[in-house]
C-alpha cells in the first residue's frame, strides 16, 4: 500500500547521487509541487546533491518552474534530456559545462524508460543515425565535460542501428489526478497521460522509489480498474497537492477541452489567415498533402497549415497528431503545446513514438533553422543556444515524407505579397542556407539512402533533396532565381532543368483552393 505523505517527507527519500526521472511534457502535467519541495530541501540543507536528472521533455515554463527548481549549484551532476528550450537556466549550465549533459531524441528517451522497466540492456533503433546523436559525430554529448559513451552503433542483419544504454531510475516523480489509498492513479483531469507509467515502471523495476503528485486521494477500491493509468503496485508515495501547484498546464488551471471532458464548438466563421510570407509557405506546403494524411506539425510556420487547409477545402483530409499523445482534433500552441482539443484519442507518448518510429506518419511538417547543400538541417544548437532536438529526429527520420518550412533569410526580412507575385522589400540580414550546419539534427544523406522524399518550402523558392544535394525546383513569380534566391544562399544549389514558377494563387488575397492538389 502506498503511503500518503506530506511533500517534505516524500522528497526526503532522495539521496545524493540518485538518478531522478521526471514525468510530463514541457509545460503540461508537471509535478510542480514535488519539484518545488525538492528544490527547497536542497536550498535549505544542501542535499540531495550530485543528482542525475532524466527528463525527456523540457519540463518547465521559462519562468523558473518545473525542473528549474533543481537548477542550483551542486544539485545536478548530470542531465539527460531531449529539449531545454523551456528551462533556459539549465541550458546555460549545460553550455557552460557546469553539468554533464546528453541530448537524446524524445522518443528514444521514452522508449528507453520502457526498455529499462523491461530489464533490457537498452533500446535499439534507427532514430539518431547520421545525426549528432550518432557516436561517429557527437554521441549525443552536449559539452566537453561529458565523456561517457551511452550510445553506440550496432549492426543487425547487415543494417546499422543505434543502441541506447539503459538508464536505471532511482526515484521517479510523476503525477495524476486521483489516487486511492493503494496508490492506484487515474488521470481524468490531466491533458496528457504522457510517459507517467513508463517512468514509474522504470524506477520500480530498477529497485527505486515512485512519488506521485495528485489532486485528490480517495478510498481504496473506489476507482474503476479500467480507469487506472498507473497501478498502485509501482507507486510508493502519494502527495496531495494544492490547486495552485497542480495546474493542468503552466498556462491553464484546468480546461475540460484539454482533458477531453467537453468538445469545443467549431468556428465555421474563423478569420482568414492574413496574406504574409507565412501564409504563402503554409499554402505551398499544404500542396504536398495526400488524401487522409496523418501528420505532425512543428511549431512556427507549420502551425498555419491547418488554417490554410480549412480555407482550401481540405481540412477533412488531415488528421493531426502530437508527439505527446493526442490524435486528431486541434493541437494547442504556446505554453499549452502538447495538448489538443476535440481529439479523437489520447495515447501515451511512448505509444505515440511507436507509431511515429514505425512509419505511421504520412507527412511531417517541421521548421528549419539552418540548411546546408547536402540537405542537412539544424534546429538543436546555435552557439550558446542549445534548445535540443526534442521529438524532431523521431518525426523527420521516420515520416513517409517530410516538408520543411521557413523563410529563406532571417532577421529583418520584409516582403510584399499580392496580385499573384512576391516582392522582396527588405532582405533578411542572415541566410538559413549555410555552408555547414552547426549540428546535424536531420541527415540529408540518410534520407537519400532510405529514399525518403524531402521538400524545403520558403516564401520565394522550393527545393527538393536528391542524391546530388539540394535542388532548386520552383521560384516565386516576381522573384529572380539568381539574385533573389541563389545570391542569398551560402552555397550554389543544383538548379532543375525544368525550373518552374510557384503557383500565382499562393500569392493572392483570396483563399487558395487546395483540393485539386490532394490526390
Amino acid at each position: 500500500m502506498a503511503l500518503v505523505e506530506p511533500v517534505e517527507e516524500a522528497v526526503a527519500c532522495i539521496e545524493d547521487g540518485d538518478t531522478v526521472g521526471i514525468g510530463g511534457f514541457v509545460a503540461v502535467g508537471i509535478p510542480e509541487y514535488v519539484l518545488n519541495a525538492l528544490g527547497d530541501r536542497y536550498e535549505a540543507s544542501g542535499a540531495p546533491g550530485d543528482l542525475t536528472l532524466y527528463h525527456p521533455a523540457a519540463e518547465g515554463d521559462r519562468q523558473g518552474n518545473g525542473i528549474s527548481h533543481l537548477v542550483q549549484d551542486g544539485m545536478l551532476e548530470r542531465v539527460i534530456g531531449s529539449h531545454w528550450g523551456f528551462v533556459p537556466d539549465l541550458m546555460e549550465k549545460v553550455v557552460a559545462g557546469e553539468v554533464e549533459a546528453y541530448n537524446l531524441p524524445f522518443g528514444a528517451m521514452d522508449h528507453l524508460l520502457r526498455d529499462t522497466a523491461a530489464g533490457k540492456p537498452g533500446t535499439i533503433t534507427n532514430v539518431g543515425l547520421r545525426t549528432f546523436v550518432d557516436p561517429r559525430q557527437d554521441g549525443a554529448k552536449a559539452n566537453d565535460e561529458t565523456t561517457e559513451d551511452i550510445v553506440e552503433v550496432v549492426t543487425l542483419d547487415g543494417e546499422e542501428y543505434l543502441f541506447y544504454h539503459a538508464q536505471p531510475i532511482d526515484v521517479a516523480i510523476i503525477r495524476g489526478t486521483t489516487a486511492d489509498e493503494n496508490g492506484n492513479l487515474t488521470m481524468e483531469r490531466e491533458a496528457l497521460t504522457a510517459n507517467m507509467l513508463a517512468t514509474a515502471q522504470a524506477a520500480h523495476n530498477s529497485g527505486g522509489t515512485v512519488i506521485a503528485q495528485v489532486e485528490r486521494v480517495t478510498e481504496a477500491g473506489s476507482l474503476s480498474a479500467r480507469d487506472i493509468d498507473v497501478p498502485g503496485v509501482v507507486v510508493d508515495t502519494v502527495v496531495e497537492a494544492p490547486p495552485s501547484e497542480h495546474k493542468q498546464t503552466y498556462g491553464e488551471d484546468y480546461s475540460g477541452a484539454f482533458s477531453g471532458e467537453v468538445r469545443v464548438p467549431q468556428d465555421d466563421d474563423a478569420e482568414q489567415a492574413p496574406l504574409t510570407e507565412r501564409t504563402v509557405i503554409a499554402r505551398r506546403a499544404a500542396m504536398e498533402l495526400v488524401p487522409d494524411a496523418v501528420v505532425n506539425l512543428g511549431v512556427g510556420v507549420p502551425e498555419t497549415i491547418p488554417v490554410v487547409a480549412s480555407e482550401g477545402n481540405i481540412s477533412d483530409e488531415i488528421t493531426q497528431t502530437v508527439e505527446a499523445g493526442p490524435i486528431g482534433g486541434s493541437p494547442s500552441g504556446g505554453i499549452s503545446f502538447g495538448t489538443a482539443v476535440n481529439h479523437e484519442a489520447l495515447v501515451t507518448s511512448p505509444e505515440q513514438f511507436d507509431f511515429y518510429d514505425g512509419g505511421g506518419l504520412d507527412i511531417g511538417y517541421l521548421g528549419m533553422a539552418q540548411i546546408d547543400a547536402d540537405g542537412n538541417i539544424n534546429v538543436s544548437r546555435f552557439g550558446s543556444q542549445l534548445p535540443g532536438c526534442g521529438g524532431f529526429i523521431n518525426i523527420t527520420q521516420n515520416a513517409e515524407k517530410v516538408v520543411f518550412c521557413g523563410t529563406l533569410t532571417t532577421g529583418g526580412l520584409e516582403v510584399d505579397v499580392g496580385d499573384g507575385t512576391l516582392e522582396i522589400v527588405s532582405e533578411g540580414e542572415g541566410t538559413k542556407f549555410v555552408d555547414e550546419v552547426e549540428q546535424i539534427t536531420f541527415s540529408g544523406d540518410y534520407a537519400v539512402e532510405t529514399d525518403q522524399p524531402i521538400v524545403y518550402v520558403t516564401e520565394r523558392a522550393v527545393f527538393e533533396l536528391s542524391s546530388d544535394g539540394l535542388v532548386l525546383t520552383e521560384v516565386a513569380p516576381g522573384v529572380d532565381a539568381e539574385t533573389d534566391v541563389v545570391d542569398n544562399m551560402a552555397f550554389d544549389p543544383v538548379v532543375a532543368d525544368d525550373l518552374a514558377e510557384m503557383n500565382p494563387a499562393l500569392f493572392r488575397e483570396e483563399p487558395m483552393d487546395l483540393s485539386e492538389y490532394v490526390n
